[in-house]
This record gives C-alpha cells, sequence and structure tokens, in this order.
C-alpha cells in the first residue's frame, strides 16, 4: 500500500493568489480579507474521517516491519471495526434518510450524499483487505508454520480427522433451515455467517434453497490434527453439506453476512425503570434493520436478488468479497501462541513511588498519596500496581468509611468489582455510577450491576439525559488528622484487560480541592445536586466548552499583545466540534501555535493558507491503542480527563478533566506530547487536502518510536529502582 494515502480531494475556494476565497457571512476580519469559518470546505467529514483512520490500521497489516501475527490483529482490528461502524454510523446515516432528514454536515453532505460517500471510499479499501490477507499475509503464515488453507488443498489422510471433527463437534449444532411455502425466509441475526445452498431433490427434480448458519459457537478457524494448517469453518461446512440434505444433490453454496442496526436511544424521562428499558432495547438490537449485507462475490444474480429482497436491502447496501468473510475472526490466528511471531512481551512496571521496601513489604499507598500526586501512564506502568491496588487496598482497609466510583466499561473478571462487593459486604458505604448506555457493553453493565446491587452496593445509573463518561473514584477515610479523601481521575475505563493495549493517564491525589470536587460531582451523578462551578475540575456539560474557549481566548490574546507566543496543544481521540474547530482557526489566525495529535477522526483541515497554516495535525497508530486526552494551554496550563471535542462529550455527557498543578508531573504531560509529536515511526500527517502521509526518518534522522521509547524508560526506572 503506499504511503501517501488518498482521502478528502475537495480543498477550500482560493483565489488567483492561491489564499482561501472567503464567503460573505460569518467572518473574521485578516489584514487581506474577511475569511468565513463556516464554510464547508473548511471541514473534512465526520464518517470519511473515521474511515481513513481505519486505513491507517489496515495499513499496519501490509507494514513488513511489523511482526507477522501483530500484522493479522491488525486485520482484525480493520474488520471489526468495520462492523461497529455499520451498526452505528451507517445505521444512524440511513435512519435519517428514510426520515427525510436534509441537514448537512459540517462539510456541506447531506445524510444520503454522506452515504454514497462512504461507499464509493470503502468498496477499493475493502479490495485492498482482503488482497492484503491472501496475497501477502496467507503466503507469510504458511512460511512461518500456519497454514490457512482451504480443505481440498490437504490430503486424504488429514482430511479424515476433519470428518471426525465435523461430526463429532459441527453436525450436532448445525441446523438447515429450509425456504419454501411452509417455511417462510428465516431471520438471520446480526454479524453472522451463513450459507446460502440450493439442492435439488433426487425424486422430483426439484431446486430448493435453504440457509445454514455457521456456528458461532465453535472456533472460525478448525486446527487440522497433526499439520500446521487451519481450515476456515464455512469451507468445512461446506464441503459437508450433503449431510445435512440427504436425498438431494448439492447444486452450489455461497456464503453471506448480515450487518444489522444495532443502535437504539432509550427515552430516559418516560422509562419508569432504567435498566429494564435498555433490557428491552438489547432484545430489540436482534432485529435492526440490515444496513450491509457481504456476499460471495461469486454469487450468481438470482441468489442475490432473492436475499436482497428478503433482507430488504437496496443494492448499494452490498458488499462482494473475493474471498473469505468476517475476516473479524482472524484474532483466532493472531492469538496463537508463536513467541517470535508476536510483539516483544512487555509486562508494566509497578509505579517507583509503590514499590516495596528491602523487606518485600508494599508501600502505603495512602501514606505515598499524602506526600505527593502521582502520575501513572498505562499500559507503561503497571494498572494492578497503582488504580487497581487503590480500590483494593481501601476495600479492606477498616479506616477506610466509603468508596465512591465510576464505571463505565470494566472487564468481566474485574478486580476492582470484585473489591467493591467485598467492600461492601464489610459494611462500607459503597456507591457505584454504572453507565448503562455504554454502546456494546450495556449487557456486561446490567450484569454487573445486578451483582453489585446483591452485595449492598449503592448503585445508580447516572443524570437523565447525559452518558456518565468520566473515570472516576473518590475514597473516604477516617485518620487521626480527621477524615481525608484519595482520589483517582482518568483518561480510561477501570478495566484491567484494556489497561494493557491502551495508553491512558490518571493523577492519584489526595489534593483537598479535588476531593472537595468529586464530592460535588458524585452527589450530582447520585441525587438532585447541582453545581456550576468547581474548584479545580474541568466538568462537562457544566463549565468545560466555556472553560476550553476562554483558554483558547487567552492563547489569543497573549499573543496578539506579544507578551509571549500563543500556544495550544491537545491530544485526543477526536475533534469534530465545529464551534472549536472555529475557535482554533481563530487563533491560528492570530499566529498561536496549534499542535493537534489525534488518534481517529479530525473534521478540521490543517495547513490551509490564511487559515489555518498554523495547525498541525498528526494520528499515532502503533502497537497500543492511544486513548489518553490531554489538553496543554500556554506553557502552564495542563489537564487530562475523559472527554473528547465532540458535540456529546461537550454537551451531553458527563465527563472531568483535571488540572496537572505539580511541576514533575507536568514535565511529564510535556514529555508524551513531545514524544507523540517527534514521532517518525507510527505517526500520520495531515496535509492541506485531507490526505495522511505516514512519516518516515529523513536522511540522517534517526527512528522515534514514541510508544517504543515509553516503554524503555519505563524499563530504565524499573531497573533502576531494582539496583537501588
Amino acid at each position: 500500500m503506499s504511503e501517501v494515502v488518498s482521502a478528502e480531494r475537495s480543498s477550500p475556494r482560493r483565489g488567483a493568489d492561491g489564499r482561501f476565497l472567503p464567503s460573505d457571512t460569518h467572518v473574521i476580519d485578516t489584514d487581506e480579507s474577511p475569511i468565513d469559518l463556516h464554510d464547508p470546505a473548511l471541514y473534512l467529514n465526520r464518517e470519511l474521517s473515521w474511515l481513513e483512520f481505519n486505513r491507517r490500521v489496515l495499513t499496519l497489516a501490509t507494514d513488513a516491519t511489523i511482526p507477522l501475527l501483530e500484522r493479522v490483529r491488525f486485520l482484525s482490528i480493520f474488520h471489526t471495526n468495520l462492523d461497529e461502524f455499520f451498526m452505528v454510523r451507517v445505521a444512524g446515516l440511513k435512519q435519517q434518510v428514510a426520515a427525510g432528514v436534509t441537514t448537512r454536515s459540517a462539510d456541506g453532505r447531506s445524510p444520503s450524499e454522506q452515504l454514497a460517500a462512504i461507499a464509493a471510499r470503502l468498496h477499493p479499501m475493502i479490495v485492498t483487505a482482503q488482497e492484503t490477507f491472501h496475497e501477502q499475509l496467507q503466503p507469510l503464515l504458511a512460511r512461518n508454520g500456519v497454514r490457512v488453507t482451504r480443505l481440498a488443498e490437504l490430503d486424504a489422510s488429514h482430511r479424515i480427522s476433519l470428518d471426525r471433527y465435523f461430526e463429532d463437534e459441527v453436525f450436532p449444532v448445525l441446523t438447515p433451515l429450509a425456504v419454501d411455502p411452509g417455511h417462510p425466509f428465516p431471520y438471520i441475526s446480526n454479524l453472522s455467517l451463513s450459507l446460502a445452498v440450493t439442492v435439488r431433490d433426487r425424486k422430483s427434480g426439484q431446486r430448493r434453497f435453504a440457509r445454514v448458519k455457521v456456528p458461532e459457537v465453535l472456533p472460525r478457524f478448525v486446527p487440522v490434527e497433526g499439520t500446521d494448517a487451519y481450515v476456515p469453518l464455512d469451507d468445512l461446512i461446506t464441503a459437508r453439506l450433503g449431510r445435512l440434505f440427504p436425498g438431494t444433490d448439492v447444486l452450489e453454496s455461497y456464503a453471506f453476512r448480515v450487518t444489522r442496526n444495532a443502535d437504539f436511544d432509550i427515552e430516559e424521562d418516560e422509562a419508569e425503570d432504567l435498566l429494564l428499558a435498555i433490557e428491552n432495547e438489547l432484545r430489540k438490537r436482534r432485529f435492526g434493520a440490515v444496513v450491509r449485507l457481504e456476499v460471495d462475490e461469486r454469487m450468481p444474480a438470482w441468489l442475490l436478488a432473492l436475499l436482497t429482497e428478503e433482507l430488504e436491502v437496496s443494492a448499494d447496501d452490498v458488499y462482494p468479497i473475493a474471498g473469505n468473510l468476517g475476516l473479524g475472526d482472524l484474532d483466532e490466528i493472531a492469538d496463537l501462541d508463536i513467541p517470535e511471531l508476536h510483539f516483544a512481551p512487555w509486562t508494566p512496571v509497578p509505579h517507583p513511588a509503590l514499590r516495596s521496601d528491602s523487606e518485600g513489604e508494599p508501600a502505603d499507598i495512602f501514606a505515598v498519596l499524602r506526600k505527593q500526586d502521582l502520575l501513572v501512564h498505562h499500559p507503561y506502568d503497571s494498572f494492578e500496581h497503582t488504580v487497581q491496588r487503590l480500590i483494593t487496598t481501601a476495600a479492606d482497609d477498616p479506616d477506610v468509611l466509603a468508596i465512591k466510583q465510576t464505571l463505565y466499561r470494566t472487564s468481566g473478571d474485574s478486580p476492582i468489582v470484585h473489591a467493591l462487593v467485598r467492600a461492601a459486604e464489610r459494611g462500607k458505604q459503597v456507591v457505584v455510577m454504572v453507565e448503562l448506555k455504554a454502546r456494546f457493553d450495556e449487557e456486561a453493565n446490567i450484569l454487573w450491576a445486578r451483582e453489585l446491587e446483591k452485595a449492598g452496593v449503592h448503585v445508580v445509573y447516572g443524570v437523565v439525559g447525559l452518558k456518565t463518561h468520566t473515570k472516576t473514584s473518590l475514597i473516604v477515610r477516617r485518620e487521626p488528622s480527621g477524615i481525608r479523601r484519595y482520589c483517582h481521575i482518568g483518561t480510561g475505563n477501570y478495566n484491567p484487560k484494556t489497561a494493557r493495549v491502551y495508553t491512558d493517564l490518571g493523577l492519584l491525589t489526595a489534593d483537598e480541592g479535588l476531593g472537595a470536587d468529586l464530592t460535588d460531582l458524585f452527589n450530582f451523578l447520585t441525587g438532585y445536586a447541582r453545581h456550576d462551578t468547581y474548584r479545580k475540575l474541568l466538568v462537562a456539560p457544566v463549565a468545560l466548552r466555556e472553560r476550553i474557549t476562554r483558554l483558547i481566548d487567552r492563547e489569543i490574546a497573549v499573543h496578539r499583545a506579544g507578551e509571549r507566543q500563543g500556544l495550544i496543544r491537545v491530544k485526543l481521540n477526536s475533534l469534530i466540534d465545529s464551534a472549536l474547530i472555529r475557535k482554533l482557526y481563530e487563533a491560528s489566525c492570530a499566529g498561536v501555535r496549534v499542535d493537534l495529535v489525534l488518534r481517529g477522526i479530525c473534521g478540521l483541515r490543517p495547513g490551509v493558507g490564511g487559515v489555518s497554516d498554523r495547525i498541525r495535525v498528526v494520528s499515532i497508530v502503533g502497537r497500543y491503542l492511544e486513548h489518553a486526552r490531554i489538553m496543554q494551554f500556554g506553557p502552564d496550563d495542563l489537564y487530562i480527563g475523559s472527554a473528547d471535542w465532540m458535540p456529546r462529550n461537550l454537551d451531553r455527557r458527563v465527563e472531568a478533566m483535571v488540572p496537572i498543578e505539580r511541576p514533575a508531573l507536568a514535565s511529564q504531560i510535556l514529555r508524551i506530547l513531545d514524544l507523540m509529536l517527534a514521532d517518525n515511526v507510527n505517526a500520520w500527517h495531515l496535509d492541506p487536502d485531507g490526505s495522511w502521509r505516514r512519516r518516515v526518518p529523513e536522511d540522517g534522522e534517526s527512528p522515534r518510536d514514541s510508544q517504543g521509547e515509553l516503554m524503555a524508560e519505563a524499563a530504565a526506572r524499573a531497573s533502576d529502582a531494582h539496583v537501588r
């Protein structure tokens, strides 16, 4: 794949001198001419920008410098990302079209135009993904002792073992579903892989159609006993279809896969029991409208017409695939235990301030936090020995009176949840804000909510009309000096599994002002308290947007006054809020330097002459998923927290950003930003035309891998502590 990846190609309108050509309204004045900052040409489309992020993920599957099974994993992630994109984003656009919505996006596209642009962008990308697997990864896997192959390519002796597997494990769970006047077309579940089969009755000669679902309870790639081969389950079933249809001749079989609308809205003010309402909606999710139909590209026209009619999809919703469908299942191959084909293992290190003493006794985490704030950066710093340890220690500490925590997403065997249960059983006051509306984790969160309630935990489900996305914990402890509050405010979920693959930041502190702020915030989440101001926290939807706007305005003002160089550096997952994008354009026009590190979506168009030529946009896509949010305004104002710059985060979610005030911790944050902006291994640069260029070391320049350097620095800290 080319290192220069095509994206948006519509550029802002320019005059004969090459400058941006302004409109007549919503302008700011410059020395040359007024500029319309609402002009659609200044914005990149949200959906297409996300597709370009997923293209960057796909590019990693082609990168020969990455271990082979990790390349397979990136290809799997590309496909699972696409599944969710269709279930939510494409589904939402289709609903808008069906409802007659004509409102245009910031870049000037109607919902129907966005759908057309998505399809045009995506079809060639899917071709590239298939070629990546079949022409690059599959041959490389075979050379390294992992053959993903078709059944027909095995010799007879090896097919015998698969015959036994089919009879013992597969055949009992298969259910062929006939389609005829007595058997209506069956329901096809979301993301299920199916076979469309036609057979001929040997007595009547009649052709018939049936659907066979490839069971999700079995491995998608079946290991062949005594070999290094793996056969796709659907290929094995296809070869044994005669067992399912005795008395017939199997004429043809083609794979297909459907994606359904999996998003839903809850009218919370009309739902007497939010938990029950979401359970009902989860059941409905299975029956959402089909938004994508993937089919074997060899499928004949008459069979495709049958499927599109029965599934009620248009030709625009059909994605022909030249190869295996559902390659998100490649995670099974990526998980194979072949160390030399994976990244070198990384074990997160304990924070230096919390390591055991010379006698092996762990440091008293409360005593440490009374002396100093700690900044933790996962997965470089161990989640288990920092955040998780704070909660588990509090659960067992007889002096702890209360624990309050938000849970947005967590793992199924979370030690933190078990600690909260244990704390409640020991009589502590435990309050947990469980966000039932965390998309695709609703069912798991319902289960945990009920488990917590059974143990006596006070479980609340947040504020009507708002998702609670903030990542916060508050521990109240009785000490000789009086009641003291300990806090964690972070950028990531309380999930020990994702803490190993997501980069996140967290502040551990006993700061009195932050403790008071979190007390007010939890009272807002659990009761009727309303707080328009907080001492230190920036809280959405209360004041976060306003504060960000004021901080940008301040940088504009100090730069224009000549007091210092205006500076804004922000690290986010996504930037699509048009109002804040316009403020950044204003800052650029005023001469403020703006550096943006954005993992995924970017609605801002950088480098446009006279508008955004002071703005640089970089995306880091590497071994770990960049998830931390950082804001820097000028040399001193630094914040970390849960909020991206999207309307939903600023206006429809409870978010918290915490200031990093201690110079030692601030220097760590600045170091992270410096590394990201210097990266020339995992970094991509966004050009004015909307295309992304992968950075590579220039002549004489050393490679700079920000994630690799952070791992090396963490390892060095661990080694230094061991020597001492």
